[in-house]
């Protein structure tokens, strides 16, 4: 998989830009504050239908402009297809030319996985973190998912707004058997994602550091089979409803379920080094990578958003060795003479106050 031509248009700070990428590695160099992220921003919305930096799709119109647009031509081992996004006064998606009514019909169109300064915060950073790491890859693999996850939250919200009228317990009930369900399908499958993460990490994760074993486990309800899931679930609600009463908020269930990282033992989440963090960071990342490729049939494209000023030497060139396998998008404002010559030909930007201009 790999993106053709990207066409913005009154986004963020560009008025217009029409960009041809190549097959393997893409560099966007330009100082700060330039546009060099808002380009991959755009390929990311063109992927999941959402911005990774904020949740409100105003803000990525041109200031004084009613209306904005991305357009990304994406090319697959069979066939291609369009996408494109309108922004003005509502959020537009047509794929093909057509236009969808669900945002589900979107996922898995162009497969990207974004790698930046905020998502070395995966394994720093609070559970949040960590389950949006695995929603978004989920996401992007199975439409079933997304629909899933987007009826257990609506339950959610529905529940949690139940309890701040002091429901009895048989309207709860009914709430609790919705919920349970519906979590059930949502945990089942984030557990088998880890599962099938768990060994590509390890392998990426023994490379990069050289010496350490990086174990992955999920955790949240118990249960092997959706039905064992659900039942455990139901429980924990029925014993959580007290408390759920007197803060008027559900206490488990998939939105409060993380990710286990350990190295050699130790959890990297509270205990580990930032060189550890890091490199644990950037082992899920090219983990994502592969799975992504072993369940979909193609790489997804790579979005590297100046990570590799972010990185030491070491890990830039353990970065560098995986990265020629498809298409990727780096952003930075310089490169070394060293990391040039380990990125081999490229197809290379200069980025300039919202202008994008090819480098012979």
């Amino acid at each position: 998989m790999r993106i053709e031509r990207l066409t913005i248009k009154n986004y963020r700070n560009y008025a217009s830009a029409d960009i041809m990428p190549g097959g393997g590695v893409n560099l966007f160099v330009g100082n700060n504050a330039q546009g060099k992220t808002n380009l991959l921003e755009s390929i990311y919305l063109a992927s999941v239908g959402r911005s990774a930096r904020t949740p409100r799709w105003q803000e990525l119109i041109k200031w004084n402009e009613s209306e904005a647009l991305v357009r990304v031509w994406v090319r697959k081992d069979v066939g291609g297809d369009s996408v494109e996004i309108r922004l003005d006064k509502e959020k537009r998606v047509a794929i093909n030319g057509l236009p969808i009514i669900r945002i589900g019909e979107l996922m898995g169109v162009l497969k990207t996985v974004l790698f930046s300064p905020d998502e070395l915060r995966i394994v720093k950073e609070g559970p949040g973190e960590r389950r949006r790491f695995i929603d978004i890859a989920l996401c992007q693999l199975s439409k079933a998912y997304f629909y899933a996850l987007t009826r257990y939250n609506k339950i959610l919200a529905q529940r949690n707004k139940l309890l701040k009228s002091n429901p009895t317990d048989e309207t709860l009930e009914v709430w609790d058997m919705q919920l349970a369900k519906e979590g059930a399908r949502v945990i089942k499958t984030r557990r088998g994602f880890v599962e099938r993460l768990k060994p590509l990490a390890e392998t990426v994760h023994r490379d990069i550091t050289g010496t350490e074993t990086l174990v992955l486990s999920y955790e949240g309800i118990s249960g092997e089979s959706a039905e064992e899931i659900e039942s455990n679930f139901a429980a924990a609600l029925k014993k959580s409803r007290d408390r759920d009463r007197i803060f008027m908020l559900t206490h488990v269930g998939p939105q409060r379920d993380d990710l286990a990282i350990t190295a050699d033992g130790i959890d990297l989440r509270s205990y580990g080094s930032q060189g550890q963090q890091r490199s644990a960071a950037l082992s899920l990342k090219l983990a994502e990578m592969e799975l992504l490729k072993i369940e979909s049939g193609e790489y997804p494209v790579l979005l590297l958003d100046d990570v590799l000023s972010e990185l030491d030497a070491y890990r830039q060139t353990k970065l560098l060795s995986h990265i020629k396998a498809y298409q990727t998008v780096i952003t930075c404002t310089s490169l070394s003479d060293d990391v040039r010559e380990k990125l081999g030909d490229v197809t290379e930007f200069s980025v300039t106050a919202g202008t994008v201009k090819p480098i012979k």
